[in-house]
């Protein structure tokens, strides 16, 4: 699945210029993006790289792991954990592909309550420096 072997190389990238390009790549220009702590999907590739090139400086660094994963011919379910601020974050990526290989729909969902909302913070911080 070359989607789902780009996204992991853009997660593990240590050159984040390149990585932007990569994720912007990535995206299929209709994507939609379903946050655990926005109500409506967010449409376009626009505001779904603003929102995943955040969450990566949120919540990516060395203690982010993806810890499981299913997949099919059109998508995968990743499991991720981290630790911020002492408070363990377990959530999942749903993402689906089209036949490029580009990523056409990203849902997160994250657990507990008090991960959602100390991200839900955190977001709101770096969309707002992104501004």
């Amino acid at each position: 699945m070359t989607g789902l072997n780009s996204w992991y190389a853009y997660m593990k990238s240590q050159d984040r210029a390149q990585a932007r390009t990569a994720l912007w790549d990535l995206l299929h220009p209709d994507v939609v993006f379903e946050s655990p702590v926005v109500h409506s999907p967010q449409r376009g590739r626009d505001i779904t790289f603003k929102y995943l090139s955040s969450a990566e400086k949120v919540l990516g660094g060395p203690g982010f792991t993806y810890v499981g994963e299913w997949k099919n011919a059109h998508g995968a379910v990743l499991e991720f954990k981290n630790i911020i601020d002492g408070i363990e974050i377990n959530g999942v990526d749903i993402i689906s592909f089209d036949s490029e290989g580009r990523i056409t729909h990203f849902k997160v969902m994250v657990r507990p309550l008090k991960a959602i909302n100390m991200l839900h913070r955190l977001m709101a911080e770096q969309l707002a420096a992104q501004s």
